[in-house]
């Protein structure tokens, strides 16, 4: 059978920490939060990968927006010049007759 004092003995060398029964009881309160430095350089990265994706997109957004603006007001200036046209034949002819 086990004597006291090597009870005693197995005690003192296995002690475990002691609880921290307020930061328990109270999280809000705790504000010696210890961060996985590991972890949190992930989610950086990861943040500012996904950052640089949505610039990525805006900067094209708005190079083919700009490029559709081009493009509406070229064809846009190309029936007005059309209907100059026409307009002007269409005087001229009259004049003629």
């Amino acid at each position: 059978m086990a004597t006291r004092d090597s009870i005693n003995e197995v005690v003192e060398e296995s002690e475990f920490p002691p609880a921290d029964v307020h930061g328990t009881l109270n999280p809000g309160g705790n504000n010696q939060v210890q961060v996985d430095p590991i972890s949190s350089d992930v989610a950086i990265l990861k943040e500012i990968k996904e950052q640089a994706e949505i610039k990525k997109k805006q900067r094209q957004e708005e190079k083919e927006d700009s490029l559709r603006k081009m493009k509406s007001g070229i064809i846009i200036s190309g029936i007005v010049v059309a209907v100059a046209g026409a307009v002007f034949a269409i005087t001229k002819k009259l004049r003629e007759k």
